[in-house]
């Protein structure tokens, strides 16, 4: 058999049904993974070693007694949960109960959860063994995974130079380099998506309240959870597991398909695409992420597919980048005054300390008008999606970038970087759309490139399906980066 990380997470998951793996044996495979690689990666946060390995030896109890001694996630009995001895890890922006959750943020080092978050608990009921906690930069406030509770950021295995982007950047870390099967994510401007593509991985962010976000925190629900994979089914095998909607849930919904089946079926149909590069909010398209967006125009169309170029339909002016700069300020400097201790201000990393400042700043006109702008703009991407079935952009505005690369010019210009780098993504959070990060290439440096595809709102199935069928035709999860093989 090979190395069992070689194996996706839905072989792994037969290979435990049939009893051919143990959960402990493929358990302690990945906790060596990680305590030999990931000082150089970043990826992880918290290790709870013995804790998984507990947790596995249960699910190796489960699956020796069969399948009648379990139940689904309905509670139907005779089907054992779908992630049974599966070791997985949950992002450090999600409370997970007895198991530390820092937020990325220093005055959070010691606590631990009394209680799991709900997407947590849908997860831990079906069976999965948890390793421990992904990294993520304070509060989830940047598209790189950089925090003063752990020594390293997070980097993308294919070049340990660079980021693998965030704020779910440890998750795509663990993944790419196999130090996880699959992983936890959340996205609440593309932060599933970039680290998708800074990792060559597949990365999806669902439509508003297919994944609940409750108890809600804000009408204008942008954040969601989601899964990191190397494969689209391994990812749907993750997402049907995490959408079921909590009680009182403001946007909650049901797809009335399973993102598994869709995997497995293709789209079933000629879908009208469309396809743009210009960034609208950045200056350029980068060269290399045009040249991912071509390839994957050239592949749609020879699967008989519909695909035509057009210009960004958004409004691409400096009024939606001001916006959204103001929107980002206040949503962080929300998160550090509702969560952090009295007196931990100056715990805080400079850059929220930043936003926190520029909050303090803007009067209640301010925030309202950027709102008002920027549900604008979401209006008139969505007015897009009466014609087409889905949209094909760049994931992000070039390759993974060095670390530091965000801090060169200051910490005031931090969120203009970061704005000119993944300007692709976070319209497609104020709309509520689904959309699809999957890997292009890499590029004459060894660096990954990826493309996202967004879909109609409530149409996450299709779109999974329309996915599976680009991975089967691109064979992109053959690739892997040089720790793959350590």
């Amino acid at each position: 058999m090979s190395d069992l990380h070689e194996l996706s997470a839905t072989e792994q998951v037969k290979g435990l049904r049939t009893r051919e793996i143990s959960s402990a044996d493929l358990t302690r495979h990945y906790l060596d993974r990680i305590t030999r690689l990931d000082p150089d990666l970043g990826a992880f946060v918290t290790v709870d070693g013995d804790a998984a390995l507990q947790s596995a030896a249960r699910a190796d109890e489960l699956l020796d007694q069969g399948a009648d001694q379990g139940a689904d996630q309905g509670g139907k009995q005779g089907v054992l949960p779908a992630l049974t001895g599966l070791p997985l890890g949950i992002k450090d922006l999600a409370p997970t109960a007895g198991l530390r959750t820092t937020f990325g943020s220093a005055p959070f080092t010691d606590h631990v959860p009394a209680e799991d978050s709900w997407t947590v608990g849908l997860l831990r009921r079906a069976g999965a063994v948890f390793v421990g906690k992904t990294n993520t930069p304070e509060f989830g406030a940047s598209c790189f995974t950089e925090n003063d509770v752990t020594e390293r950021p997070s980097v993308t295995p294919y070049a340990t130079t660079h980021y693998s982007s965030g704020s779910s950047g440890g998750a795509a870390t663990a993944v790419a380099a196999g130090l996880l099967p699959l992983a936890h994510a959340s996205d609440s401007a593309g932060s599933i998506r970039t680290p998708a593509s800074a990792c060559h991985l597949v990365g999806i962010k669902p439509s508003r309240g297919l994944v609940s976000s409750a108890p809600a925190s804000a009408f204008m629900a942008v954040g969601t959870e989601g899964p990191l994979a190397r494969t689209v089914a391994d990812a749907a095998l993750l997402l049907d597991v995490m959408a079921r909607p909590a009680p009182g849930d403001l946007y909650g919904w049901t797809s009335p398909s399973r993102f598994t089946d869709a995997a497995a079926s293709g789209p079933g149909r000629r879908l009208r695409i469309a396809a743009w590069t210009d960034p609208g909010l950045a200056a350029d398209p980068h060269p290399e992420a045009v040249a991912a967006v071509r390839r994957a125009v050239d592949l749609l169309r020879e699967l008989g597919h519909d695909v035509r170029e057009i210009p960004n339909p958004g409004v691409g002016d400096k009024l939606v980048r001001d916006a959204l700069e103001t929107w980002f300020a206040t949503t962080v400097a929300h998160a550090a005054t509702l969560m952090a201790p009295v007196g931990s201000r100056p715990q805080l990393r400079s850059y929220t300390r930043h936003l926190m400042d520029v909050c303090g700043q803007l009067s209640a006109q301010d925030v309202l008008t950027a709102h008002s702008v920027l549900a604008g703009h979401a209006s008139s991407m969505l007015s897009v999606f009466e014609d087409i079935d889905v949209a094909l952009t760049p994931a992000t505005n070039g390759p993974p970038v060095p670390i530091g690369h965000f801090a060169q010019q200051g910490v005031e210009n931090v969120s203009s970087l970061m704005l000119d780098w993944s300007c692709f993504t976070p319209w497609v959070n104020f709309t509520g759309q689904p959309a699809v990060a999957v890997p292009s290439h890499l590029d004459e440096a060894g660096l990954p490139h990826g493309v996202q595809l967004i879909g109609r709102p409530q149409h996450d199935a299709a779109l999974v399906a329309l996915a599976a069928e680009l991975e089967a035709a691109a064979s992109w999860q053959d690739i892997h980066p040089p720790p793959w093989y350590q």
